[in-house]
């Protein structure tokens, strides 16, 4: 016989909670589904448990399973386990209220949030999941029974503030949750969640590798007889949970092409099982090709988050690094809440641990990659070189794994690229430092000036064309003890055994620095040219031209930088002018010389003239009268 029905009043906090969920302050209501799926898979993991532990309990374990059950005409949606179940004062203190719960700081947090998709992450946040049920539904009817008790509980509400509560006799094990569901309306994104194809996307998205079976009732028509039969929807296949062994290649593939929507096969894939104080498995896999929109600002990072096999999110930030924003696949961690919000994500210590074995594991594993299949490395740098050389930027700890990985072209050779282990190997004994110069382009690189002193003595240069180059390369950088030194910058010293006259130059040289004193900040000779009359060098701390320009398209204002005009001594254009300034020729016709050179030194790195159609009348001029 059933008891006679209480009717109680929710706490003041679960009634504000319950308004705001009839009043729908969330947009993607879809999740209500996920959180009662979810709920059932505890309880079907605890019933599992607790016979472990207790042999007596008596308790069907035979054919554990979540089922749901429409009812078009009525429109309910009912979603039952046979799980652990409730007793009644568990209903009441895990259903009946939610103080345990923190309802208060979710309030709080609900209203400070600035929009939809921040308020949805905190559902499941402060466990009040089921209650998402008031979403999509007028009316909820729980029905359950513990394991091993021989009486169940109803518990019953239209979330207006009160619920009924009463004891029944004929509850099977575990736990059914009936919805009586609102009216369709699409513009509110409230579905018909009693048509299977709605049933069927959302468990496919939300619920797929949870372990239970989850089975929908449908209605089959054959030869005009119409049947119902329970079909499992979920496919069970959590890969990551499964040793590696027991995982064909291609089973990895099809699962890689379904998280990343990528039609190519994956070039690499690295399977994770951490245990111990926190335990997570994680399936990740490296692209063979980068996305169109890998460097594009509304770009997402690719890695879902799990918790116990249920969906949370798709792109989670705290995982992977934005350098790393390439990698695809899956984390699965076992000890956090369901639906944790980003903010959190980012805060908490056992996500930062997390991310730091996996930013590892990965960089590792392209480490390895580099000496067990040199062409499958090959493939991945020339994809995402430039986007990983931004962590020599932003991530300090794995700095020097960044570099060990990173390979660029150099003079050495002109269609393989060289690893800097590679590069520091070839050095001369003398040499200090690992030169670079950076560029738009190689063939603007190998034919600037400056590289000619040190193609003439044969000393490797690094060519770097990737805009993140101009960056980390400027931030001081050095590879087992060797300083990066740009062949663009600064005074090189190439022949330190010949000794250094400037003398008979100087009065050339001081008249020069005061005659393009608006466009060099000084002109002096050079050890770095053997062919060329004059190079346009920077000093150490100074900007390159082209991260001006790249600061400037960012909208950042950056004072304009003057330039050194280093003088080839030994060619016949430096040494004519030293003769006609030493015979008095301070004239007009020097002057434009002078001019010229200067126009001569920005051209021949590629820059821009200040202004050319003065140039082209100074050099048209200067052709006439020579004709």
């Amino acid at each position: 016989m059933n008891t006679p029905v209480e009717t109680l009043e929710f706490q003041a906090e679960a009634r504000q909670l319950l308004q705001l969920m009839v009043h729908s302050i969330y947009s993607n209501k879809d999740t209500f589904l996920r959180e009662l799926i979810s709920n059932a898979s505890d309880a079907l993991d605890k019933l599992r448990l607790e016979t472990y532990r207790d042999k007596d309990l008596v308790a069907d374990t035979s054919d554990l399973r979540i089922e749901l059950v429409t009812d078009r005409v009525e429109r309910t949606l009912t979603i039952r386990d046979n799980g652990i179940g409730m007793s009644r004062d568990e209903v009441v203190g895990l259903i009946g209220t939610i103080a345990k719960s923190g309802t208060a700081e979710f309030l709080r947090k609900l209203k400070e949030s600035k929009d939809n998709a921040a308020s949805q992450d905190l559902i499941g946040q402060f466990g009040v999941g089921f209650y998402s049920s008031f979403m999509v539904a007028d009316h909820v009817t729980l029905v359950t029974r513990k394991a091993g008790e021989d009486t169940g509980t109803r518990w019953e509400s239209a979330g207006e503030g009160t619920y009924t509560i009463e004891t029944v006799d004929d509850a099977p094990q575990g736990t059914s949750v009936t919805l009586k569901l609102k009216p369709e309306d699409t513009e509110d994104h409230l579905y018909d969640y009693t048509a299977e194809w709605k049933l069927r996307e959302i468990i496919t998205r939300y619920s797929d590798f949870i372990t239970w079976p989850v089975r929908l009732e449908v209605e089959r028509t054959v030869e005009d007889k119409t049947t119902t039969e329970f079909e499992t929807v979920n496919s069970g296949k959590a890969l990551w949970a499964r040793s590696k062994d027991e995982v064909p290649a291609e089973e990895y593939t099809e699962f890689y092409k379904h998280v990343s929507r990528d039609w190519n096969d994956p070039l690499e894939t690295i399977h994770v099982r951490a245990e111990g104080t926190f335990e997570y498995q994680a399936l990740l896999f490296l692209p063979a090709k980068a996305p169109y929109d890998l460097f594009m600002r509304e770009r997402k990072r690719g890695v879902q988050l799990y918790v116990k096999r249920v969906f949370i999110m798709d792109d989670c930030e705290a995982l992977m690094p934005e350098y790393l924003r390439f990698v695809k696949g899956v984390v699965d961690a076992q000890d956090l809440s369901l639906n944790v919000s980003r903010e959190i994500l980012q805060q908490d210590r056992q996500i930062q641990l997390m991310r730091r074995r996996l930013v590892k594991r990965v960089l590792s594993t392209v480490k390895t990659m580099m000496t067990d299949a040199p062409a499958k490395y090959s493939t991945f740098w020339t994809e995402f070189g430039p986007a990983v050389k931004e962590g020599l930027l932003s991530d300090t700890e794995n700095r020097e794994t960044i570099l060990d990985i990173a390979s660029f072209p150099s003079t050495h050779d002109a269609s393989t690229p060289t690893t800097l282990a590679d590069y520091v190997e070839r050095m001369p004994d003398d040499q200090e430092h690992i030169y670079y110069m950076t560029g738009a382009s190689r063939s603007i690189v190998e034919s600037s000036p400056h590289l000619e002193a040190f193609r003439a003595k044969g000393l490797e240069v690094l060519i770097l064309t990737d805009g993140i180059d101009e960056m980390w390369v400027d931030a001081g950088e050095e590879y087992r003890g060797k300083k990066f030194q740009s062949v663009a910058k600064g005074e090189v010293d190439l022949d330190k055994d010949k000794p250094e006259d400037s003398g008979e130059f100087e009065p050339l040289l001081t008249w020069l620095t005061e005659n393009l004193t608006d466009s060099v900040k000084q002109v002096r000779l050079s050890s770095r040219l053997t062919t060329s009359p004059a190079c346009l060098v920077g000093e150490a701390g100074d900007l390159t031209p082209t991260l001006e320009k790249m600061y400037r398209a960012m909208g950042q204002p950056v004072p304009s930088v003057k330039r050194v005009l280093e003088l080839n001594p030994e060619h016949a254009l430096v040494t004519g002018m030293r003769t006609a300034f030493t015979a008095g020729g301070h004239d007009t016709e020097l002057g434009e010389t002078a001019e010229l050179l200067y126009g001569m030194a920005l051209l021949a790195e590629g820059g821009e003239l200040p202004d050319p159609a003065q140039f082209t009348k100074v050099l048209a001029d200067r052709l006439a009268r020579s004709l």
